[in-house]
């Protein structure tokens, strides 16, 4: 089978850079721009036939990629490639996997039935599954594969961060910062909440006198507005915490929630490049490069739909 070929959509330059450097498969060409009423152009400038195509774009703010990225996508099979899957490493419309009010729209499952109509594969990081337990329960019928960016969380923290303390907001995030801690071979405490009342909600660090000469290390999926993020921030700092280091996955920072995070004072914000941002430093192109080899290593043509989906 020949090598791969990686495209980037617009603005994925440098993670396709790497992926194809991880993959050893080539760097193809295209262009993709907008004729002056709007409408999207795309020419690949790199032959498809009979190659395997991988396409990458980040879904970050998604209704403007999705055009280019279906007429890629239509392009590349109508040329002749053999198959064409999409490396997402910010997977979006995962939010509304339920109709909360009546005549909601149920949005995480109509774009898993879309894009399973535009790929035929996917490979992702971190979802942000809430109430499914696999993409396939959100309307994907495709092979897909989810990496985990939590091993090289773990060994940016051990490589940067002197005795660290993993520290989780709720209880909620104990299974996912207990599971970072263990793989990065560092503690963490979960800050505890007393409810007194409705609006009467009292925070403790726990164990704080132990872990006083530990760095602090928040870690998170999303760092969105980042509010829960500054809320923690503000806890630790009143219980006397050195200064945090913030990590988060994908760095959306919706709205001013870049500013708000940095205004309540961490030592350090650190992200994984699933969306470029200037707070990236933790590269996941090498493990999302073993999770499309595994992909591409099926037999038998296209592959069978509702089959692999490894969480």
């Amino acid at each position: 089978m020949s090598l791969p070929l990686v495209f980037a959509l617009p603005g994925n330059d440098a993670f396709a850079a790497d992926l194809a450097t991880a993959l050893e498969g080539g760097l193809g060409s295209a262009e993709v721009r907008r004729f002056p009423d709007g409408e999207t152009y795309v020419r690949l400038e790199t032959d498809v036939r009979d190659r395997e195509v991988v396409l990458v774009c980040t879904l970050h703010e998604p209704d403007e990629k999705v055009v280019p990225l279906v007429m890629l996508a239509e392009a590349a099979r109508d040329l002749g490639a053999r198959r064409v899957g999409l490396v997402a490493p910010y997977l979006s419309y995962m939010r509304q996997d339920k109709r909360f009010h009546s005549g909601e729209g149920i949005t995480s499952l109509y774009f898993g039935r879309f894009l399973s109509r535009v790929v035929d594969w996917l490979v992702t990081v971190d979802p942000h599954l809430h109430r499914h337990a696999t993409l396939a329960e959100s309307g994907y019928t495709i092979p897909t594969r989810v990496v985990h960016a939590a091993p090289a969380v773990a060994d940016w923290i051990r490589e940067h961060v002197e005795r660290p303390v993993l520290v989780g907001p709720d209880s909620e995030s104990e299974q996912w910062v207990s599971s970072v801690a263990e793989l990065a071979s560092a503690p963490h405490i979960v800050l505890e909440k007393v409810r007194r009342g409705d609006k009467d909600v009292e925070v403790s660090v726990p164990e704080v006198d132990r872990y006083r000469d530990h760095t602090p290390v928040l870690v998170d999926d999303i760092i969105s507005t980042a509010r829960t993020m500054v809320e923690t921030l503000r806890h630790l700092a009143r219980a006397g915490m050195p200064p945090t280091v913030c990590v988060g996955i994908h760095a959306v920072f919706a709205s001013d929630g870049l500013q708000a995070l940095e205004g309540a004072g961490p030592a350090q914000i650190v992200t994984c490049d699933t969306i470029e941002h200037s707070t990236n430093e933790i590269g996941l192109a090498p493990a999302l490069a073993a999770a499309v080899s595994e992909v591409l290593a099926e037999e038998g043509g296209a592959p069978e739909r509702n089959a692999n989906e490894s969480q």
